[in-house]
Protein backbone atom coordinates (compact mmCIF):
# COMPACT_ATOMS: atom_id res chain seq x y z
CA UNK A 1 0.00 0.00 0.00
CA UNK A 2 1.46 3.33 -0.61
CA UNK A 3 1.54 5.94 1.79
CA UNK A 4 0.07 9.47 1.52
CA UNK A 5 2.67 12.21 1.15
CA UNK A 6 1.87 14.85 3.90
CA UNK A 7 3.99 18.37 3.77
CA UNK A 8 3.89 20.96 6.61
CA UNK A 9 3.72 24.56 6.73
CA UNK A 10 4.54 25.12 10.03
CA UNK A 11 6.25 22.38 11.38
CA UNK A 12 7.65 23.84 14.26
CA UNK A 13 4.18 25.48 15.70
CA UNK A 14 1.76 23.45 17.44
CA UNK A 15 -0.25 21.90 15.26
CA UNK A 16 2.96 21.33 13.40
CA UNK A 17 3.88 19.03 16.12
CA UNK A 18 0.80 17.40 16.26
CA UNK A 19 0.78 16.36 13.15
CA UNK A 20 4.12 14.45 13.24
CA UNK A 21 2.89 13.11 15.90
CA UNK A 22 0.10 11.55 14.17
CA UNK A 23 2.66 10.64 10.86
CA UNK A 24 5.15 9.20 13.54
CA UNK A 25 2.26 7.11 14.75
CA UNK A 26 0.82 5.77 11.60
CA UNK A 27 3.69 5.58 9.47
CA UNK A 28 2.26 2.43 6.96
CA UNK A 29 -0.16 5.55 6.66
CA UNK A 30 1.44 8.93 5.93
CA UNK A 31 5.02 10.27 4.90
CA UNK A 32 6.42 13.17 5.53
CA UNK A 33 7.76 14.86 2.47
CA UNK A 34 7.84 18.38 2.89
CA UNK A 35 8.14 21.02 5.52
CA UNK A 36 8.61 25.02 6.37
CA UNK A 37 9.87 26.62 9.65
CA UNK A 38 10.44 29.40 10.78
CA UNK A 39 13.55 30.46 12.75
CA UNK A 40 13.66 26.62 15.19
CA UNK A 41 16.57 25.51 13.32
CA UNK A 42 17.20 23.03 16.32
CA UNK A 43 13.94 21.43 15.89
CA UNK A 44 14.07 21.48 12.23
CA UNK A 45 17.43 19.31 12.20
CA UNK A 46 15.29 16.52 14.75
CA UNK A 47 12.67 16.26 11.95
CA UNK A 48 14.91 16.26 9.06
CA UNK A 49 16.78 13.59 11.11
CA UNK A 50 13.58 11.58 11.91
CA UNK A 51 11.41 11.92 8.88
CA UNK A 52 14.17 12.16 5.86
CA UNK A 53 11.71 14.83 3.92
CA UNK A 54 12.83 15.51 0.56
CA UNK A 55 12.02 19.24 0.59
CA UNK A 56 12.78 21.30 3.53
CA UNK A 57 11.98 25.29 3.71
CA UNK A 58 13.39 27.85 6.20
CA UNK A 59 12.59 31.55 6.85
CA UNK A 60 15.95 32.50 6.08
CA UNK A 61 18.82 32.93 3.76
CA UNK A 62 21.55 32.12 6.49
CA UNK A 63 19.62 29.29 7.91
CA UNK A 64 19.41 27.76 4.59
CA UNK A 65 22.92 28.21 3.64
CA UNK A 66 23.90 26.46 7.07
CA UNK A 67 21.44 23.27 6.71
CA UNK A 68 22.87 22.58 2.93
CA UNK A 69 25.88 22.70 4.12
CA UNK A 70 24.96 20.00 7.18
CA UNK A 71 22.74 17.43 4.91
CA UNK A 72 24.87 16.32 1.80
CA UNK A 73 22.28 14.50 0.02
CA UNK A 74 18.95 13.89 -1.26
CA UNK A 75 17.08 16.35 0.77
CA UNK A 76 16.72 19.86 -1.39
CA UNK A 77 16.67 23.49 1.08
CA UNK A 78 14.75 26.48 0.03
CA UNK A 79 13.71 29.82 1.93
CA UNK A 80 11.57 32.60 1.94
CA UNK A 81 7.84 32.89 0.13
CA UNK A 82 9.73 30.56 -2.70
CA UNK A 83 10.51 28.17 -0.16
CA UNK A 84 7.10 27.87 1.34
CA UNK A 85 5.59 27.85 -2.03
CA UNK A 86 7.64 25.01 -3.02
CA UNK A 87 6.79 22.87 0.16
CA UNK A 88 2.83 23.59 -0.77
CA UNK A 89 3.02 22.43 -4.48
CA UNK A 90 6.06 19.27 -3.88
CA UNK A 91 4.95 16.44 -6.00
CA UNK A 92 4.79 13.93 -4.01
CA UNK A 93 2.59 15.69 -1.53
CA UNK A 94 -1.22 14.37 -1.26
CA UNK A 95 -2.47 16.76 1.68
CA UNK A 96 -0.97 19.96 2.22
CA UNK A 97 -1.23 20.63 6.01
CA UNK A 98 -1.55 24.70 6.88
CA UNK A 99 -0.57 25.20 9.95
CA UNK A 100 1.59 28.07 9.32
CA UNK A 101 1.27 31.38 11.52
CA UNK A 102 -0.69 34.79 9.84
CA UNK A 103 -1.59 35.84 6.33
CA UNK A 104 1.99 34.64 5.43
CA UNK A 105 0.18 31.39 4.52
CA UNK A 106 -2.05 32.59 1.76
CA UNK A 107 -0.56 32.71 -0.93
CA UNK A 108 0.95 29.14 -0.48
CA UNK A 109 -2.42 27.78 0.07
CA UNK A 110 -3.45 29.64 -3.70
CA UNK A 111 -0.66 27.58 -5.09
CA UNK A 112 -1.85 24.35 -3.74
CA UNK A 113 -4.93 24.80 -4.66
CA UNK A 114 -3.40 25.24 -8.30
CA UNK A 115 -1.66 22.46 -7.74
CA UNK A 116 -4.45 20.12 -7.17
CA UNK A 117 -3.59 19.15 -3.29
CA UNK A 118 -5.96 18.19 -0.86
CA UNK A 119 -5.67 21.38 1.59
CA UNK A 120 -5.84 20.48 5.70
CA UNK A 121 -6.20 24.24 7.03
CA UNK A 122 -5.48 25.33 10.39
CA UNK A 123 -4.43 28.76 9.06
CA UNK A 124 -7.38 31.07 10.01
CA UNK A 125 -5.59 34.02 8.47
CA UNK A 126 -6.21 32.43 4.73
CA UNK A 127 -10.11 31.97 4.73
CA UNK A 128 -10.26 35.54 7.33
CA UNK A 129 -8.72 37.53 4.52
CA UNK A 130 -9.28 35.53 1.14
CA UNK A 131 -12.27 33.40 2.11
CA UNK A 132 -13.43 34.48 -1.35
CA UNK A 133 -10.46 33.74 -3.25
CA UNK A 134 -9.28 31.06 -1.98
CA UNK A 135 -13.01 28.82 -1.97
CA UNK A 136 -13.84 29.79 -5.32
CA UNK A 137 -10.33 28.45 -6.83
CA UNK A 138 -10.90 25.48 -4.97
CA UNK A 139 -14.28 25.09 -6.59
CA UNK A 140 -12.41 25.84 -10.18
CA UNK A 141 -9.87 23.20 -9.59
CA UNK A 142 -12.29 20.39 -7.64
CA UNK A 143 -9.85 20.60 -4.31
CA UNK A 144 -11.04 19.29 -1.01
CA UNK A 145 -10.37 22.29 1.86
CA UNK A 146 -10.40 20.23 5.12
CA UNK A 147 -10.69 22.25 8.26
CA UNK A 148 -8.33 21.22 10.95
CA UNK A 149 -9.83 23.45 14.15
CA UNK A 150 -11.55 21.12 16.25
CA UNK A 151 -14.63 23.46 15.63
CA UNK A 152 -15.01 23.74 11.98
CA UNK A 153 -13.64 19.57 11.82
CA UNK A 154 -16.85 19.35 14.17
CA UNK A 155 -19.37 21.15 11.98
CA UNK A 156 -17.57 19.14 8.83
CA UNK A 157 -18.00 15.98 10.55
CA UNK A 158 -22.07 16.99 11.19
CA UNK A 159 -22.75 17.63 7.85
CA UNK A 160 -21.49 14.39 6.39
CA UNK A 161 -24.16 12.66 4.67
CA UNK A 162 -27.01 15.86 4.91
CA UNK A 163 -27.75 18.43 2.73
CA UNK A 164 -26.30 21.92 3.55
CA UNK A 165 -29.10 23.55 2.10
CA UNK A 166 -31.33 22.55 5.32
CA UNK A 167 -28.83 24.42 7.79
CA UNK A 168 -30.67 26.46 10.18
CA UNK A 169 -27.78 27.50 11.92
CA UNK A 170 -24.31 26.73 13.06
CA UNK A 171 -23.31 26.71 16.78
CA UNK A 172 -19.31 26.72 17.46
CA UNK A 173 -18.32 26.23 21.14
CA UNK A 174 -15.85 28.48 22.85
CA UNK A 175 -14.29 27.06 25.53
CA UNK A 176 -13.96 31.09 27.31
CA UNK A 177 -9.80 31.17 27.23
CA UNK A 178 -7.61 31.76 30.07
CA UNK A 179 -10.02 34.54 31.88
CA UNK A 180 -13.13 33.19 31.03
CA UNK A 181 -14.24 33.68 35.04
CA UNK A 182 -12.73 37.03 35.16
CA UNK A 183 -14.85 40.40 34.94
CA UNK A 184 -13.73 43.51 32.94
CA UNK A 185 -12.04 45.19 35.78
CA UNK A 186 -10.22 42.22 36.59
CA UNK A 187 -8.95 42.00 33.75
CA UNK A 188 -7.18 45.42 33.37
CA UNK A 189 -4.07 43.74 35.46
CA UNK A 190 -3.82 40.58 33.86
CA UNK A 191 -0.20 39.57 32.62
CA UNK A 192 1.04 37.97 30.14
CA UNK A 193 1.81 34.58 32.37
CA UNK A 194 -1.84 34.34 33.26
CA UNK A 195 -3.24 34.58 29.72
CA UNK A 196 -1.15 31.56 28.31
CA UNK A 197 -2.42 29.44 30.95
CA UNK A 198 -5.04 27.91 28.77
CA UNK A 199 -7.32 25.27 30.93
CA UNK A 200 -8.13 22.57 28.33
CA UNK A 201 -6.18 22.98 25.34
CA UNK A 202 -2.40 22.92 24.50
CA UNK A 203 -2.06 25.59 21.60
CA UNK A 204 0.73 28.42 20.83
CA UNK A 205 1.38 31.71 22.37
CA UNK A 206 -0.62 33.57 19.81
CA UNK A 207 -3.93 31.38 19.38
CA UNK A 208 -3.67 30.89 23.59
CA UNK A 209 -4.24 34.88 23.48
CA UNK A 210 -6.65 34.95 20.79
CA UNK A 211 -9.04 32.12 22.89
CA UNK A 212 -8.73 34.74 26.12
CA UNK A 213 -9.80 37.67 23.85
CA UNK A 214 -12.19 35.48 21.89
CA UNK A 215 -10.65 36.92 19.08
CA UNK A 216 -10.25 33.18 17.63
CA UNK A 217 -13.65 32.45 18.16
CA UNK A 218 -14.35 35.60 16.33
CA UNK A 219 -12.03 34.28 13.55
CA UNK A 220 -13.50 30.55 13.30
CA UNK A 221 -17.06 32.76 12.83
CA UNK A 222 -15.61 34.26 9.76
CA UNK A 223 -13.94 30.93 8.50
CA UNK A 224 -17.14 29.13 8.82
CA UNK A 225 -19.20 31.73 6.97
CA UNK A 226 -16.47 30.28 3.52
CA UNK A 227 -16.27 26.71 4.48
CA UNK A 228 -19.93 25.89 4.87
CA UNK A 229 -21.38 28.86 3.03
CA UNK A 230 -23.16 30.09 5.88
CA UNK A 231 -25.00 33.90 6.00
CA UNK A 232 -23.62 35.51 9.64
CA UNK A 233 -26.65 35.82 11.13
CA UNK A 234 -26.96 31.69 11.16
CA UNK A 235 -23.78 31.31 13.19
CA UNK A 236 -23.73 31.47 16.71
CA UNK A 237 -21.41 31.15 19.63
CA UNK A 238 -21.62 29.38 22.70
CA UNK A 239 -19.43 29.31 26.10
CA UNK A 240 -18.75 25.37 26.77
CA UNK A 241 -16.35 25.22 29.21
CA UNK A 242 -15.30 21.50 29.20
CA UNK A 243 -14.25 21.52 25.47
CA UNK A 244 -16.25 18.31 25.20
CA UNK A 245 -18.51 19.60 22.53
CA UNK A 246 -16.59 20.99 19.28
CA UNK A 247 -19.39 21.89 17.80
CA UNK A 248 -23.17 21.59 16.65
CA UNK A 249 -25.28 21.99 13.48
CA UNK A 250 -28.96 22.71 13.44
CA UNK A 251 -31.15 21.55 11.09
CA UNK A 252 -34.76 23.04 9.86
CA UNK A 253 -36.34 20.16 11.84
CA UNK A 254 -34.87 21.48 14.50
CA UNK A 255 -32.40 18.17 14.38
CA UNK A 256 -29.51 19.25 16.43
CA UNK A 257 -26.07 16.84 15.32
CA UNK A 258 -23.12 17.49 17.12
CA UNK A 259 -19.44 16.01 17.46
CA UNK A 260 -17.90 15.16 20.89
CA UNK A 261 -14.51 14.20 21.85
CA UNK A 262 -11.69 15.05 24.30
CA UNK A 263 -9.90 18.21 23.44
CA UNK A 264 -6.73 16.63 21.69
CA UNK A 265 -5.84 18.24 18.10
CA UNK A 266 -4.54 15.55 16.84
CA UNK A 267 -8.14 13.76 16.43
CA UNK A 268 -8.86 16.59 14.23
CA UNK A 269 -5.61 16.21 12.33
CA UNK A 270 -5.87 12.92 12.15
CA UNK A 271 -9.50 12.73 10.44
CA UNK A 272 -8.40 15.78 7.50
CA UNK A 273 -5.61 13.44 6.70
CA UNK A 274 -7.60 10.40 6.00
CA UNK A 275 -10.95 11.53 5.30
CA UNK A 276 -13.27 9.93 4.15
CA UNK A 277 -11.61 6.74 6.15
CA UNK A 278 -11.46 6.62 10.19
CA UNK A 279 -7.95 5.11 11.37
CA UNK A 280 -7.23 4.03 15.14
CA UNK A 281 -5.81 6.78 16.99
CA UNK A 282 -3.52 6.94 20.48
CA UNK A 283 -5.65 9.65 22.09
CA UNK A 284 -7.35 9.36 25.23
CA UNK A 285 -11.18 8.09 24.67
CA UNK A 286 -14.20 10.50 25.99
CA UNK A 287 -15.53 8.85 29.19
CA UNK A 288 -18.85 10.85 29.06
CA UNK A 289 -19.78 9.29 32.93
CA UNK A 290 -16.07 10.12 34.33
CA UNK A 291 -16.87 13.97 32.97
CA UNK A 292 -20.37 13.79 34.46
CA UNK A 293 -21.61 17.38 33.43
CA UNK A 294 -21.89 19.69 30.47
CA UNK A 295 -22.11 23.51 31.16
CA UNK A 296 -23.48 26.18 28.29
CA UNK A 297 -23.52 29.30 28.90
CA UNK A 298 -24.77 32.45 26.11
CA UNK A 299 -21.44 34.02 24.91
CA UNK A 300 -21.57 37.89 25.89
CA UNK A 301 -20.66 40.23 23.62
CA UNK A 302 -19.83 42.81 25.75
CA UNK A 303 -17.51 41.04 27.84
CA UNK A 304 -15.72 39.86 24.68
CA UNK A 305 -15.34 42.70 22.15
CA UNK A 306 -13.48 41.04 19.74
CA UNK A 307 -16.04 38.09 18.87
CA UNK A 308 -17.90 41.24 18.16
CA UNK A 309 -15.27 43.23 16.19
CA UNK A 310 -14.99 39.81 14.14
CA UNK A 311 -18.71 39.26 13.53
CA UNK A 312 -18.78 43.39 12.23
CA UNK A 313 -15.37 43.26 10.21
CA UNK A 314 -17.60 39.81 8.03
CA UNK A 315 -21.16 41.47 7.62
CA UNK A 316 -19.03 44.61 6.26
CA UNK A 317 -17.02 42.08 4.29
CA UNK A 318 -14.43 43.26 1.91
CA UNK A 319 -11.01 43.91 3.11
CA UNK A 320 -12.36 45.13 6.98
CA UNK A 321 -11.49 41.63 7.76
CA UNK A 322 -7.82 42.13 6.18
CA UNK A 323 -7.76 44.99 8.76
CA UNK A 324 -9.39 43.16 11.88
CA UNK A 325 -6.22 40.01 11.14
CA UNK A 326 -3.46 42.09 10.69
CA UNK A 327 -4.38 44.68 13.30
CA UNK A 328 -5.38 41.36 15.83
CA UNK A 329 -1.83 39.66 14.95
CA UNK A 330 0.14 43.07 15.60
CA UNK A 331 -1.65 43.83 19.03
CA UNK A 332 -1.50 40.37 20.10
CA UNK A 333 2.69 40.73 19.26
CA UNK A 334 2.87 43.73 21.31
CA UNK A 335 1.17 42.30 23.92
CA UNK A 336 3.50 39.03 23.80
CA UNK A 337 6.34 41.67 24.21
CA UNK A 338 4.91 43.11 27.01
CA UNK A 339 4.55 46.40 25.02
CA UNK A 340 0.66 46.88 25.57
CA UNK A 341 -1.53 45.61 28.54
CA UNK A 342 -4.43 42.71 27.24
CA UNK A 343 -7.53 45.20 27.16
CA UNK A 344 -5.46 47.36 24.77
CA UNK A 345 -5.45 44.86 22.46
CA UNK A 346 -8.95 44.99 21.49
CA UNK A 347 -8.54 48.97 21.50
CA UNK A 348 -5.59 49.11 18.54
CA UNK A 349 -8.25 46.67 16.80
CA UNK A 350 -11.25 48.57 17.09
CA UNK A 351 -8.76 51.71 16.04
CA UNK A 352 -7.52 50.02 13.09
CA UNK A 353 -11.35 49.32 12.14
CA UNK A 354 -12.73 52.69 12.48
CA UNK A 355 -9.61 54.10 10.33
CA UNK A 356 -9.88 52.13 7.52
CA UNK A 357 -12.54 52.45 4.34
CA UNK A 358 -13.22 49.08 3.03
CA UNK A 359 -12.89 47.43 -0.21
CA UNK A 360 -15.23 45.50 -1.94
CA UNK A 361 -14.21 42.28 -3.73
CA UNK A 362 -10.37 42.38 -3.05
CA UNK A 363 -8.02 40.61 -5.17
CA UNK A 364 -5.08 39.13 -3.98
CA UNK A 365 -3.00 42.60 -4.43
CA UNK A 366 -4.94 44.45 -2.47
CA UNK A 367 -5.51 41.95 0.33
CA UNK A 368 -1.50 42.02 0.75
CA UNK A 369 -1.22 45.67 0.03
CA UNK A 370 -4.22 46.28 2.77
CA UNK A 371 -2.85 43.66 5.32
CA UNK A 372 1.31 45.54 4.57
CA UNK A 373 -0.51 49.02 5.31
CA UNK A 374 -2.56 48.14 8.11
CA UNK A 375 0.69 46.63 9.95
CA UNK A 376 2.60 49.51 8.56
CA UNK A 377 1.07 52.07 10.10
CA UNK A 378 0.63 49.97 13.61
CA UNK A 379 3.70 50.04 13.95
CA UNK A 380 3.80 53.90 14.12
CA UNK A 381 2.47 53.71 17.29
CA UNK A 382 5.25 53.70 19.33
CA UNK A 383 4.24 56.68 21.70
CA UNK A 384 1.90 53.43 23.18
CA UNK A 385 0.92 56.18 25.88
CA UNK A 386 -1.82 57.90 23.77
CA UNK A 387 -3.64 54.21 22.92
CA UNK A 388 -3.32 53.62 26.76
CA UNK A 389 -6.95 53.06 28.61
Amino acid sequence: MSRKGISILGATGSIGKQTLDVIRNHRDEFELVAFSVGENIPLARKIIEEFQPKLVSVKNREDWSRLKSEYVGNIHFVYGMDGLIQVAIHNDTDVLVNAILGSVGLLPTLKAIEGRKRIAIANKETLVTAGHLVMKKARDFGVEIIPVDSEHSAIFQSLKGENQKEIKKIILTASGGSFRDLNREQLKSVTVEDALKHPNWLMGAKITIDSATMMNKGLEVIEAHWLFDVPYDQIDVLLHRESTIHSMVEFQDKSVIAQLGTPDMRIPIQYALTYPKRIPNESESLDLAKLGTLHFQPMDMKRFPCLQFAYDAGRIGGTMPVVLNAANEVAVNAFLEGTIRFLEIENWIERAMNQHHSIPNPDLETILKVDEETRNEMKKWGSKEKWRT
